[in-house]
């Protein structure tokens, strides 16, 4: 599965086995063999516990790498938003540490609950909801995805909520979920919309999403540290989308949908005559290319999981629940 490349720290059923017939179904006519294509058949993603085996397979190399402070060890398991943040994060940690990570802790998961929907075509998803030793009780919501069965399932977005956040979703009689499409016009805002709309409404406000953290007070915070003496910052705020940033959205019980998607975002912080940027943190110093004179560009990539209700459920907004966004890279002039 391709990516794009581009410092991050992590912030803060189903029960069905697939079997081969589920995976490439076999018809015996009297005319003939009929074959029904994995492309156009709705089929689970996965059975539970290959869900599983995916995610250790992801803790295993996750862990390797972070020991390491080397992208190589899980970047096969690492795409999308996800992949960007943490070869960032690796590579700077690098920089500052060849020797490897010398605060490194085994990361490891306990009370795994997989959602996976049922769809036509490629890539297929699964989202594994586990509790990490990290964090307290947060829930680590991480989006498994791959483009073809003899494909790697790879981690494209990781985000943590609170406790008692995750939504119920629409199950099946099989207890398999929904996938809804990106286009989907069922929702206050469709999938593939909302990158976009995020990014305009960080910019320019509105009344599109709840007031949150990562809504109205991430536009306060950010409107504070506009103007400081002898300093400016600038935000610029784009969607990102196509490819292993696409959205994902799964139906939840009340209608609407639990939707996951990525931002791109610039901070631009320029010194007045006479004064200087502030010095960055050392993991930025690692990303960063130019030399720092007047001005410092930094390059984020975010990734949101938000609850979008249904069309015509009222004015509530899409509420963004969890937020994860890391450094990618940074230019001084």
């Amino acid at each position: 599965m391709s990516r794009d490349r581009g410092p991050h720290r992590l912030h803060r059923h189903h029960r069905n086995t697939l079997t081969a017939a589920a995976l490439a179904l076999l018809a015996l006519p009297a005319s003939g063999c009929v074959v029904v294509h994995g492309e156009r058949e709705v089929l689970p993603a996965t059975s539970e516990a290959e869900a599983a085996e995916a995610l250790r397979k992801f803790t295993t190399a996750y862990n390797k790498a972070d020991k390491a402070y080397d992208s190589s060890f899980d970047a096969a398991y690492v795409t999308g938003p996800l992949g960007d943040m943490d070869e960032a994060r690796l590579n700077a940690g690098h920089v500052n540490h060849p020797a490897g990570n010398p605060a490194h802790t085994p990361l490891k998961f306990a009370d795994v609950e997989y959602t996976i929907p049922e769809k036509a075509g490629w890539p297929r998803w699964f989202l594994a909801d586990a509790r990490a030793n990290r964090g307290d009780d947060d829930r680590w919501l991480m989006v498994f995805t791959r483009d073809g069965l003899d494909e790697r399932w790879e981690v494209s977005y990781l985000t943590v909520v609170d406790p008692g956040k995750v939504p119920e979703f629409k199950l099946g009689e099989d207890g398999f979920a929904e996938a809804l499409p990106a286009d989907s016009p069922e929702l206050a805002v469709s999938p593939k919309d909302l990158s976009r709309d995020y990014a305009t409404y960080l910019e320019d406000g509105g009344n599109g999403f709840a007031p949150g953290p990562h809504t109205t007070d991430w536009r306060a915070e950010r409107e504070k540290k506009e103007t400081r003496p002898g300093l400016a910052t600038q935000y610029m705020d784009e969607p990102l989308t196509g490819g292993d940033y696409d959205p994902v959205a799964l139906r939840t019980a009340d209608g609407g949908a639990l939707v996951f998607f990525t931002t791109r975002h610039f901070v631009k912080q320029t010194a007045a005559a006479g004064a200087s940027v502030p010095t960055p943190n050392k993991n930025v110093l690692a990303l960063t290319t130019g030399e720092i004179k007047q001005s410092l560009t930094m390059e984020f990539v975010s990734n949101q999981v938000a609850l979008t209700p249904e069309r015509g459920a009222g004015d509530a907004g899409v509420n963004v629940l969890g937020r994860i966004q890391g450094l990618t890279s940074a230019k001084g002039e």
